[in-house]
């Protein structure tokens, strides 16, 4: 072992936020705060100072914020990043001769020893303090040097050395000398705000004409056939309907060409007929493939006026990125080296036994050609973002190599910050993690299959007060063409509630595949958590007015998210004791309390269900002996609360869950129009 200077005696044992030593950085959005511990000490007695450097990694010179001490060799502070990229932190500390001095004087002084050379100890700390001063400065600490040196008035002397005067003088030019700093320069990413909060809906173009049916007939429209495969176009009538729902990013399948090659039928028969479309997912024909679009889709014109109308409605273009091909996709004939051939002079198709894919072909990560390979996807990737995407949806990025999406994702991230890729990954959990440590800015979760209140307290508070949530974004998902959970499948209209508010309020981010969510559509494959007909093989015939339809549900929940701030966070959350099983209830709260909501769902979505919730009023800063309200968004009634326990019933019929807005102060001369 090898030190620098062992004159430096202060030991930073622990810097964080970090994520695995320092090997991966932690994640924030632009304008959220780095709140930053450290646990250091020295040997002895002497007092130490501690002080965090930060600085944007492209930059040179640090920024530097005091730390705080708190307990027990621990210190804090926090600085804001306010711009996209990468932010470098670490700190450093001393040991703090002039407090140590300071403390020594006053014990001293008030057991009435001798100080007379303490304070000529402390004359030399400030004329070595005044060396590095400005001029003004520096001719005070002189002053106070001459004065401990020959003090006249005891009391004066130690009144001065112990003032916050002089203290405020000696800190502002430490002698940092002999400082020690941390090992290791930790990292943080910050992204714009979308990746933390976004509201997203999967739509699937080549369905999108008859959905429009019933909306074109009552306007009078020529009604386009319904056997006809939905263009961009079409798409962009949905626009304003997806906008009114309030959801901000529209995320489509693939919208490349599509194979022959055993094309999947429907319900996903190895035999498909003349009119079946195919998967999506099998991407790549003799028209092209990555950087090709379906022909019946439209144009790469077409597209990217997609995009620029999708903007006018405030929705952002999410493009699914699949990287993997069919049998016809032209990189199988212009580079075979990137696939797996087999003895038999085929091409390993993508299996998942007793799964087969016969008609995607994954790409062999492992071949000589490898740097190859890496360059044309993230060519592809650069495609895209020259026409208009910012945000992609990576498909079962789980069976591709974590180096290439590590590196794939900071070759991006140099040039487009501001772009964002979600990790489509159903899988085990630590490779779910490591997939958002190497730099998913969101991912999917578990959520889909968490029913129980057990179970999703327990996720929660993985999600949102454990390491977890210094690097991995949830982005909760009910439904997806691949997955119909069982709890949607016999919950009837109510479950699909639920799930959504659930969804909605718990994580900032969410989404659903519509228009199956909020048709509430419920048939699956037999003893399968799979959807019948799944439009993954089809093109399907919705009817988007269908009677019991969530569209008004869902534009009202995801307005309440919009207009409450509290809910655009998940690490907020803090979950309320009921006693009730089929009860789930939180608080979220901005940092200065401006803004408070209480959600209380029911999770059973046949029967009516009732408890007492307990809210933590002095967290919420609100005084136990006064009544408040709470108002329910969701339905607009108005309660007025007393104390910390409070009585609810929820009838999954008319309403299964409470989002309350909480307001912790009345104007008394109001009170009853205020309530009214």
């Amino acid at each position: 072992m090898t030190h620098d200077d062992g004159r430096k005696r202060v030991v930073i044992d622990y810097v964080g936020p970090q994520v695995d030593g320092g090997r991966f950085p932690i994640k924030r959005a632009a304008g959220e705060i780095v709140a930053v511990v450290a646990h250091a000490f020295c040997d002895g007695h002497d007092h130490i100072r501690l002080e965090t450097l930060y600085r944007r990694e492209d930059r040179e010179e640090w920024i530097v914020r005091p730390m705080v001490y708190e307990v027990n060799d621990e210190w804090s502070a926090s600085f804001p990043v306010t711009e996209l990229g990468r932010y470098v932190y670490t700190v450093r500390g001393w040991v703090d001769r002039f407090g140590t001095w300071q403390s020594d004087l006053q014990k001293k002084f008030e057991a009435a020893q001798e100080i007379n050379v303490e304070l000529k100890v402390g004359a030399g700390l400030l004329r070595d303090t005044a060396q590095r001063a400005e001029l003004a400065d520096a001719t005070k600490l002189a002053a106070w040097a001459e004065l401990f040196e020959t003090p006249k008035e005891l009391d004066r002397a130690v009144e001065i050395a112990l003032s916050d005067e002089l203290t405020d003088a000696m800190q502002h030019y430490p002698d940092r000398a002999m400082a020690a700093t941390y090992h290791t320069e930790l990292a943080v990413i910050v992204d714009r705000s979308k990746a933390v909060y976004s509201t997203w809906y999967e739509l699937f173009p080549r369905s999108s004409v008859t959905m429009l049916q019933t909306q074109l007939i009552e306007s009078g429209q020529n009604v386009p056939s319904p056997s006809r495969h939905g263009t961009f176009r079409d798409c962009e009538r949905l626009l304003p309907e997806i906008a009114r729902m309030g959801f901000d990013v529209l995320y489509l399948p693939p919208i490349h060409p599509i194979g022959q090659t055993h094309r999947k039928g429907r319900n996903n028969s190895i035999t498909a007929g003349p009119d079946d479309p195919g998967s999506p997912w099998a991407i790549g024909s003799s028209l092209g493939g990555h950087k090709a679009i379906h022909p019946e889709l439209g144009t790469l014109d077409d597209f990217k006026r997609l995009v620029e109308k999708a903007a006018e409605h405030g929705l952002e273009i999410a493009m699914d990125l699949a990287f993997q091909c069919s049998p016809d996709h032209p990189y199988v004939a212009d580079h075979p080296e990137w696939f797996r051939w087999r003895p038999d002079g085929t091409v390993q198709f993508a299996e998942n036994p007793p799964k087969k894919y016969q008609d995607i072909l994954p790409f062999n990560f492992e071949s000589e050609q490898w740097p190859e390979l890496w360059e044309e996807l993230k060519s592809v990737v650069r495609h895209w973002i020259d026409q208009g995407i910012r945000i992609f949806r990576v498909d079962n990025p789980h069976t591709k190599p974590f180096a290439f999406w590590e590196w794939l994702i900071n070759e991006i991230r140099q040039d487009h910050p501001d772009v964002v890729f979600l990790a489509e990954a159903f899988t085990r959990p630590k490779i779910m993690h490591r997939l958002a440590k190497v730099g998913f800015n969101q991912s999917y979760t578990y959520f889909t299959w968490r029913n129980t209140k057990q179970e999703l307290e327990q996720y929660i508070r993985e999600l949102a007060h454990t390491e977890v949530g210094e690097y991995m974004r949830p982005n909760f998902w009910s439904n997806t063409p691949d997955i119909l959970p069982q709890y949607l499948q016999y919950g009837g209209r109510s479950a699909f509630i639920i799930r959504l508010i659930l969804a909605a309020t718990l994580s900032a981010s969410y989404g659903i595949y519509g228009p199956a969510y909020e048709l509430c559509v419920a048939e699956a494959l037999d003893g399968k958590e799979e959807y019948l007909n799944s439009e993954k093989y089809e093109i399907k015939h919705w009817d988007w007015n269908a009677g019991g339809n969530l569209r008004d549900v869902i534009a009202r929940i995801n307005r309440i998210r919009r207009q409450n701030p509290s809910l655009q966070a998940i690490r907020n959350v803090e979950l309320v004791p009921i006693e009730n099983e089929s009860l789930l209830g939180y608080v979220k709260m901005t940092e200065d309390q401006s803004n408070i909501t209480v959600t209380i769902v029911s999770l059973d979505p046949r029967w009516r269900q009732s408890g007492w919730v307990r809210l933590p009023l002095e967290e919420m800063g609100i005084d136990p002996r006064q009544p408040f309200l709470a108002h329910d968004l969701l339905t607009g009634e108005k309660y007025i609360w007393h104390g910390q326990a409070n009585y609810i019933e929820l009838d999954p019929q008319v309403m299964p869950g409470h989002i309350l807005r909480v307001h912790r102060t009345m104007r008394r001369e109001t009170d009853f129009d205020y309530f009214m």
